[in-house]
């Protein structure tokens, strides 16, 4: 079954980009602002302006790869802002306004990136910084002088946080129905794919049911429609009566799997080794001379039963396109084991007469891809191929150590 394929996987993430862009778009409008203002409206020295811009700047697109170190670079800015800043400058100690904003910005894109928590610690160490800055201020100012900025941060930044919060979990909720969307969309393309196989199922058994109902009716009716016939005639066409009924029954019960769920499905044990004499005796009486050789290791075997269905579907196959394609060639079969390997190994000289194709050649094929499948199901190995000699060969080998 094709796997259905979001398109938004097809496409690179380009998010990391976008949090590249933001922070550095934040700090490169943050830098100039930080270091003209405190410079020319705060009265701070400007090298110390230009220094603690850089900082509360650069402390922006670090956040996105080292935030801890990006928290105490902006603390240590504003720590060297509130000491430098004169007296009498500005109302707003102990933070200037481009300040303020920036600290903002830092605790918002902390809560973008991080999520929560870190959002939660990154507020109040700066809620308390502050407040603490104002109380040890070397110059005698008090924590009254800065209580504009100790109720602006905090009510600020967390009307930020909260809004930054907001949008992510809202995000999130969008990513998750598109999820959620996707995975019904996948689900419904599995259903109606199984519900097309089913339907081809379905089809196939009416289509085979028919001509197999046809083939039994006439085979158990012959002896009433010709007269005189030859009792060996007779016993051939019961034969050929009880082979279009074990066909039937394994169809039926193949297609039992494929019902809606509630349908009784029929019971019968699955075919394996066990079945193979029966097996070789309906090729035989076919008109296929065939030798069997089977190694006692393998009658006494513990094969897995999805084991030796393969193996049996394997022979079963094999044993098909011989009496399809080199109609009385005569037919070895090997089993044994290697280790923890059934091998086993369908042969076939030339065919002693031209073999009239039953099917046409774009409709053949079939029997080795179903083969191929069984044994990739399994574990094991197929090898396949003509003979140098005339003929054709069947090898497989089947792991039996432990069902796969």
């Amino acid at each position: 079954m094709t796997a259905t394929i979001d398109p938004r996987q097809r496409r690179p993430n380009l998010s990391w980009l976008r949090w590249w862009l933001v922070a550095g778009g934040l700090a490169l409008v943050a830098l100039p602002v930080n270091a003209a203002l405190s410079a020319l409206q705060f009265g701070i020295t400007p090298l110390v302006a230009v220094l603690t811009g850089i900082a509360q700047a650069a402390a922006l697109p670090l956040i996105l790869v080292r935030p801890r170190e990006a928290t105490v670079l902006q603390l240590l800015a504003v720590v060297v802002v509130a000491v430098t800043l004169p007296p009498d400058s500005v109302s707003t100690w102990p933070l200037t306004v481009p300040g303020l904003l920036t600290v903002i910005a830092h605790t918002g894109l902390v809560a973008a990136r991080r999520g929560w928590g870190a959002a939660a610690l990154t507020w109040c160490v700066i809620s308390v910084l502050v407040p603490v800055v104002a109380l040890v201020d070397p110059r005698g100012r008090s924590v009254g002088d800065g209580l504009l900025m100790e109720i602006l941060y905090p009510a600020l930044a967390a009307l930020v946080v909260g809004v930054v919060m907001m949008v992510r979990r809202w995000r999130e909720v969008r990513r998750e129905l598109a999820d959620a969307r996707r995975d019904i969309e996948i689900e419904q393309n599995q259903r109606a794919v199984a519900e097309e196989r089913t339907r081809i199922a379905r089809e196939l058994h009416d289509v085979v049911a028919h001509g197999m109902s046809v083939i039994h009716m006439q085979a158990t009716s012959a002896s009433y429609r010709i007269e005189n016939l030859d009792p060996r005639a007779e016993a051939e066409f019961k034969r050929i009566a009880t082979g279009a009924r074990e066909a039937m029954r394994e169809m039926r019960q193949l297609l039992s799997v494929l019902r809606a769920e509630g349908a009784d499905a029929e019971l019968s044990p699955v075919p394996g080794l066990g079945g193979l004499p029966d097996l070789v005796a309906s090729a035989e009486r076919a008109g296929l001379p065939i030798e069997v050789r089977h190694a006692d290791a393998v009658r006494t075997a513990a094969v897995p039963e999805r084991v030796a269905l393969a193996a049996y579907r394997i022979i079963q196959e094999s044993l098909s396109n011989v009496v399809r394609h080199a109609p009385g060639a005569r037919t070895l079969i090997e089993l044994d084991l290697e280790g923890s390997d059934l091998v086993l190994s369908v042969v076939n000289d030339a065919a002693p007469r031209p073999a009239e194709p039953m099917e046409t050649s774009e409709l053949t094929g079939h029997g080795l891809t179903g083969m191929r499948e069984r044994v990739r199901q399994v574990g094991g190995t197929l090898e396949t191929g003509a003979r140098a000699g005339g003929g054709y060969r069947v090898a497989a080998r089947l792991p039996i150590g432990a069902e796969q």
